[in-house]
């Protein structure tokens, strides 16, 4: 039995895995030729000037896809770790790639337990719902974009879902713009970027403790 709001997320993403394996549907894409769109996105948090030395936390990591786009696009100047909720996942990931550091805790009852990084994203982490309400998912989303904030010496990227949309799921949050630009200038910072430009029902979010200098 759940004891946590979001371990029905964990369980829905671990059904995906158990059904569909190590592919694009296993993590609950629909649709294979976004997935490298979300990456690519993602990856455009670490700013120019990003020394070789620059450390990433793939928040959420599933099968370590996302390390393995970097890997087949040149992005090999970034150190990257993976966290995930799920030892199924991380078990997999790990299998994959043993070199690679993977953490499985929950950044909100053992934050002592995660180092801090350059810089964390979350690929997908916020754009599910499930049987969760909006107000449960909000709830959730604040606690947890507040710790991780935390572990991040540069900034942090993660997207959800739209409400500039013609219809929307129920399974889905559809997270205001506003709502969460109001969330992000009082409580973690006002230096954030919202990107709406890449032809997906969802925007992602980059937020830095400094302004671009």
């Amino acid at each position: 039995m759940s004891t946590r709001p979001y371990d029905t997320l964990v369980e829905h993403y671990e059904r995906c895995l158990q059904e569909h394996g190590d592919t694009f549907r296993g993590v609950d894409y629909t649709k294979e030729h976004e997935v490298d769109i979300h990456y690519k996105v993602m990856l455009d948090v670490v700013r120019p000037n990003a020394g070789k030395d620059t450390s990433l936390l793939d928040f959420g990591c599933g099968a370590s896809h996302m390390y393995e786009y970097m890997t087949r696009t040149g992005r090999t100047q970034i150190t990257y770790a993976g966290l995930d909720l799920s030892p199924k996942f991380v078990e997999l990931s790990r299998s994959k790639h043993p070199s690679v550091q993977y953490y499985c805790l929950d950044v909100l009852t053992d934050p002592d337990k995660l180092p801090d990084f350059d810089y964390i994203v979350m690929t997908g982490v916020l754009t599910e719902k499930r049987q969760l309400s909006h107000d449960e998912m909000w709830a959730y989303t604040q606690r947890l974009l507040a710790a991780v904030f935390k572990k991040a010496r540069v900034g942090i990227a993660f997207n959800t879902m739209s409400k500039q949309v013609d219809w929307e799921r129920d399974d889905l949050f559809h997270l205001p713009i506003d709502t969460l630009a109001w969330f992000l200038k009082k409580e973690l910072t006002r230096h954030f970027v919202i990107r709406n430009d890449y032809g997906l029902y969802e925007y992602t979010t980059y937020v830095y403790r400094e302004p671009v200098r």
